[in-house]
């Protein structure tokens, strides 16, 4: 494995670096190991800094990478090749981060908060690492009310010595070298590929079942925007998502999801749904690259053609013809596949119906063998309703004969009622007959008076012209 690691560019690049004065990074590379006794909580954050950065590194594909894969680094798994790691954290006027040791040496701390993991440990193990039966649970258990440090020494999962800070920077990388699952970074892969295959969940059969390269191909680059992930970081995303989401069943290479399957195992029909899948995948790959050929073949012949070159044209026109016969022949086959994958998984389909139909009909029957549905029991109920019906109507019946009886006897003083509310009637009817004469006459005066025909009440003379004499009755009156 190389160690082609981060340049001094790509770490300024880094949020934790930006944000970080210089004095601040001086102090974040130096040899804080000792603050574990005396700053508790400056070596915490120390290690929280340090652990958002590890995490961005993997992410972005800066740390070591694999000779064979250069341009596919692992972004799930990080990689403490050993002391020559350090080298790739130098910056200039800073130097090269002393403690990096001393912060993976601490991975136990950072485990019990589902951190990181040692890669062996994640992949053989059959406790889910939420399980509290895992080891970093179990510590984290004990050491409420105690100091963390000292509870590792009494588990002797560290040495005293350890806590100390005594030991060299080559020493403690001998302890930590080796790789380690990022748990973050592994539970947003997860899930991205479990929101894309609830997309497209229960359409078919085939659509919840791959293999390792189909995987790999339509979740490969969903997590991080288009990152690829590599072959690493795919064995560590499946074995997350078969023991600890529970979301898959790994058997014989089929990786299954099994939220709308209709059986939560690999059964002989997923196998064979699958090969046909996969020869399906196979040939689609097969004819594009076919297709590719025939257009190549074909520029190629009027390059040739343009040269002059009738020979060489027309050889590949030969070859343009044999790739399209073969291209032919490979369509039919697709076709042929692509209807028995469609009638197998259709039969597949049927299979389940009728176990729903099965099922269905037996709960029904089920429910038909209470004996509140029985004929006998169902007579004697509708009887009894029958019966309650008929009591009810007879209770009403003398409710309503009993409200006549009432009211007739409340009755017998109507006329007295009807004669005084006649009083009423009239005394109402004179005073709005005395109100409607009032306000007639009080109009009248008011246009006299506009028209100076009237004098003031009390003047007799009668005397002057005949208007005058008319004011003075008009008033009198």
């Amino acid at each position: 494995m190389t160690t082609a690691g981060p340049s001094r560019f790509q770490l300024n690049d880094l949020p934790t670096y930006k944000e970080t004065t210089s004095s601040r990074l001086k102090f974040l590379y130096s040899d804080f190991s000792r603050q574990k006794q005396s700053n508790p909580a400056s070596f915490t954050s120390n290690i929280e800094w340090w652990r958002r950065t590890l995490e961005a590194i993997v992410l972005n594909g800066y740390q070591s990478q694999s000779p064979t894969h250069p341009a596919n680094p692992d972004r799930l798994v990080f990689h403490a090749v050993g002391p020559q790691v350090i080298e790739q954290f130098r910056v200039e006027g800073v130097g090269k981060p002393l403690g990096l040791a001393t912060v993976i040496v601490r991975k136990a701390e950072l485990c019990h908060l589902k951190t990181f993991f040692p890669l062996s440990q994640f992949r053989t193990s059959k406790q889910s690492i939420y399980d509290p039966g895992w080891l970093p649970y179990r510590i984290a258990s004990f050491v409420i009310g105690k100091p963390l440090w000292w509870t590792l020494q009494q588990l002797s999962i560290v040495s005293s010595e350890d806590g100390a800070g005594s030991e060299s920077d080559a020493q403690r990388w001998r302890k930590v070298k080796g790789d380690y699952v990022v748990v973050s970074l592994m539970e947003q892969a997860a899930e991205a590929v479990l929101h894309k295959q609830e997309a497209k969940a229960g359409l078919s059969l085939a659509d919840s079942l791959y293999g390792f390269d189909g995987f790999k191909r339509e979740f490969g680059t969903c997590a991080f925007g288009g990152l690829e992930l590599s072959n690493m970081d795919i064995k560590v995303l499946v074995k997350f998502l078969e023991r600890d989401r529970q979301a898959v069943v790994v058997q014989r290479g089929v990786i299954k999801f099994v939220a709308y399957s209709p059986s939560a195992e690999i059964t002989p029909v997923d196998i064979g749904v699958l090969e046909l899948k996969s020869a399906v995948e196979s040939l689609e790959t097969g004819i594009d690259r076919l297709q590719g050929q025939i257009d190549e073949r074909a520029v190629r012949i009027s390059a040739a053609l343009q040269q002059k070159r009738r020979e060489m044209a027309l050889s590949h026109l030969r070859a343009k013809k044999q790739f399209e016969d073969l291209l032919k022949k490979r369509l039919n086959a697709l076709d042929t596949l692509q209807a028995t994958l469609t009638r197998v998984e259709a039969s597949a389909g049927d299979i389940q119906i009728l176990k729903s139909y099965e099922s269905s009909s037996a709960t029904l029957r089920a429910i038909l063998a209470d004996p509140s549905l029985q004929r006998d029991k169902i007579d004697e109920t509708m009887e009894a309703m029958a019966s309650a019906n008929a009591e009810a109507k007879e209770i009403d019946d003398a409710i309503r004969s009993g409200a006549e009886i009432a009211q007739a006897e409340i009755g017998a003083d109507d006329s007295e009622l009807d004669e005084e509310l006649a009083v009423l009637v009239k005394e109402m009817e004179l005073e709005k007959s005395s109100a409607e004469v009032a306000a007639a006459r009080k109009d009248t005066e008011a246009k006299l008076s506009v028209a100076g025909l009237v004098t003031p009440v009390g003047t007799h003379a009668m005397e002057g012209t005949p208007a005058n004499r008319t004011k003075v009755l008009l008033s009198e009156n």
